[in-house]
């Protein structure tokens, strides 16, 4: 370990008891990303938290909507974004982002917390990412006690819509993106501590298909079947899938009784391309399939949703990061690597501005997204000490994000 007596008195604040008592707290409030009454709840947790290192504002969600099962496009509504801005005229800039919605609606079984071993803890978010959060507030606050602190500014984003894709927040993220010199997201690291490298885009669709009703029996050939075409578009854009591009069509809505030719039907894919070339080729071939769709069974077709998520390779500039987050790794006895993802986060919005960032600055966990979601609560500590040291040397250093 090569750590200056100012980093080792900074990282000796970082309490874990603290640490684990803000995540036990966090992960008993529901805040599934369509409960805006807990989400709210969680939201005054988390000002009264981040409040002694600066005014907390909150910014409000950007307008978005979604296609019901009936084909109508209505408003979308998402929480609050926590926004802390301090230091904005330091030599080194940085954002560090954050979610605090999860996947578990109110009226998902999966509410409480428990331990499945001696420190292993289960619970909804206690990896993603409430014990992220815990993680970012530790060893900011660890970089606030150092003599570094002067030379790095920082903002905070904390969003309350990114397990839905940050259809409210990805401007803000965009804004913020645009003034830094380098971005911290504290999505949860694989269980050895690898972290994700490059990632895919992602755009989620809904296609509504409008046909004809008419009667099953007496005469169906009035009719334009819009299940049918359904039927036809999702097996047509699952043929879309290349090496550079995976297709789920994940749900078809629509029908009625049996005697009735059924007269509409929504199609709902998720399409995930490697490259921005792949996603300009995907979304020309989409909507080239529903206007073949459309014309072979005589629908009327219209689509709904874009790629909200663009796909984040490890380029040169996202390397430079890395390797300051591996050295100083390195200098806490930790062996840092990283590895494609599969998943999306907004990490990619963020790199998409340009920006380097290491995007899974949070705990070591794992089985995220299901009821067997566990943090190991070493880790803890263990990351926000790697945060905490990665900061002071970005200010320490002068790391500068490079000219386009």
């Amino acid at each position: 370990m090569s750590l200056s007596p100012d980093e080792q008195r900074a990282l000796a604040t970082i309490d874990a008891d603290s640490m684990l008592a803000e995540v036990l707290a966090w992960a008993l409030v529901n805040s599934g990303s369509r409960n805006l009454d807990g989400l709210e709840e969680m939201a005054a947790l988390l000002a009264d938290a981040f409040a002694p290192l600066g005014e907390v504002q909150w910014r409000e969600p950007a307008p978005a909507t979604q296609m019901l099962a009936s084909g109508e496009v209505v408003p979308l509504a998402h929480g609050r974004n926590l926004h802390l801005t301090v230091r904005p005229q330091a030599p080194t800039r940085v954002l560090l982002t954050g979610h605090y919605d999860t996947v578990f609606g109110a009226d998902h079984p999966f509410q409480s917390v428990c331990w499945r071993a001696p420190g292993v803890l289960n619970g909804p978010g206690v990896a993603d990412m409430k014990g992220g959060i815990a993680v970012m507030l530790a060893a900011l606050k660890a970089l606030e006690a150092s003599p570094f602190a002067s030379l790095l500014g920082y903002e905070v984003v904390l969003n309350a819509d990114e397990e839905v894709s940050s259809l409210g927040s990805a401007p803000l993220l965009a804004e913020c993106a645009l003034r830094v010199d380098a971005g911290l997201t504290f999505e949860p690291a694989l269980p050895d501590g690898t972290l994700a490298g490059d990632r895919p885009g992602s755009g989620n669709f809904a296609i509504h298909l409008a046909g004809r009703a008419a009667h099953a029996g007496r005469e169906p050939e009035k009719g334009r079947n819009a299940i049918v075409a359904a039927a036809d578009l999702a097996l047509r854009l699952t043929a879309l899938a290349a090496p550079d591009l995976k297709v789920n069509v994940a749900r078809i809505d629509g029908g009625g009784p049996n005697n009735i030719v059924p007269d509409t039907a929504v199609v709902r894919v998720n399409m995930r391309p490697s490259t921005r070339a792949a996603e300009a080729r995907a979304f020309a071939a989409l909507d080239t399939t529903i206007a073949n769709v459309a014309r072979a069974h005589e629908v009327e077709a219209h689509r709904h949703g874009h790629f909200a998520r663009p796909p984040k390779p490890l380029d040169s500039t996202q390397l430079r990061l890395f390797a300051l987050v591996k050295a100083a790794g390195a200098d806490l006895d930790l062996a840092i690597g990283w590895t494609s993802a599969g998943g999306v986060c907004d990490g990619n919005n963020l790199a998409a501005t340009g920006l380097p960032v290491v995007d899974t600055m949070g705990v070591r966990g794992g089985a995220i997204h299901s009821p067997q979601e566990y943090l190991l609560v070493e880790s803890l500590a263990e990351r926000a000490r790697l945060a905490a040291l990665t900061l002071m040397r970005m200010g320490r250093d002068g790391f500068h994000r490079e000219a386009d």
